[in-house]
């Protein structure tokens, strides 16, 4: 509310006023949102967007790519992509990321262009009003075709970059429904893809919904019933098969902050993960 009172934001029937204007009855009121901006360095790094409209951005990321500088991958970031977009096209807006995806989970990622969008969307999540649906491929036979897996998550100690099902963990709970069931093979599946050979338990796919936003939830919750995604080393996937975990967001719903209709945005699966299908129905 200050950059509004003192940036010449308000107006009344079209016409600027002091942001402590009182206006009457009748009368038209207008605020505008301040132009901000970010701060990252902008690179090269490809930015492919599903939706966009004046207060939300759904971006397809790619795997292997983080989503925000960190102090361990301080550039290359889908931000330092998006800010080199906005520089192009001469946008202003504050790069505001709504969901976080780790680095090889590939699939929709959502940014708030303002604070009130950004608000709102944080207020859905804590109260469970957004879906968000991803596909995994996990190693073995997942028996049941439909089950919730409820189980706590937390640090296994201070400074872990992992996570662990432990009883004063952060209540979590994962929605779980097997779409296909591959049965052990074994072969050569070509070096291209980064699959080599397929472990001998076989595999599922799964269609999975998270009621909550735990870190790594679902790899932890996958690797919790012994059946940990294909290529996620931290949580006992084989890298043998796949080389990135097998997991991609390819659905996120919402009320949109603004009208206030439904609004759902999904991904295709991205050609690694359709190929390791395709591979494994052979």
């Amino acid at each position: 509310m200050t950059k509004v009172k003192y940036q010449d934001l308000l107006r009344v029937d079209g016409a600027a006023v002091p942001g402590w204007h009182t206006a009457s009855a009748g009368q038209l009121v207008e605020v505008l949102l301040p132009d901000e901006d970010s701060h990252f360095d902008p690179q090269d790094i490809p930015v492919s967007i599903l939706y966009e409209d004046d207060d939300l951005m759904f971006i397809d990321k790619q795997p292997g790519v983080t989503v925000h500088p960190t102090k361990g991958h301080p550039d290359g970031t889908i931000a330092n992509g998006l800010m080199k977009l906005l520089i192009e096209r001469n946008d202003t807006f504050k790069i505001r990321f709504v969901n976080r995806l780790d680095m090889d989970t590939s699939g929709v990622l959502l940014v708030a262009k303002n604070s009130h969008a950004q608000a709102d969307l944080n207020r859905q999540m804590s109260c469970g009003e957004t879906c968000k649906k991803y596909y995994a491929v996990c190693s073995g036979i997942v028996p049941g075709d439909e089950f919730t897996i409820d189980a706590p998550i937390g640090s296994p100690f201070p400074g872990s970059k992992s996570r662990t099902v432990k009883e004063d963990g952060y209540p979590s709970v994962t929605e779980v429904r097997v779409l296909r069931r591959f049965q052990p093979v074994s072969g050569d599946f070509g070096a291209e893809t980064g699959i080599h050979t397929f472990a001998a338990e076989g595999a599922s796919l799964l269609e999975i919904r998270l009621l909550t936003g735990s870190t790594h939830q679902i790899r932890v919750h996958l690797s919790h019933i012994g059946h940990p995604l294909l290529g996620d080393p931290l949580y006992g996937g084989d890298t043998s098969v796949f080389g990135r975990q097998a997991l991609h967001a390819y659905s996120f719903s919402c009320v949109h902050p603004i009208t206030k209709e439904r609004l759902t945005v999904e991904s295709p699966l991205p050609n690694d993960i359709t190929e390791l299908i395709r591979r494994l129905e052979a």
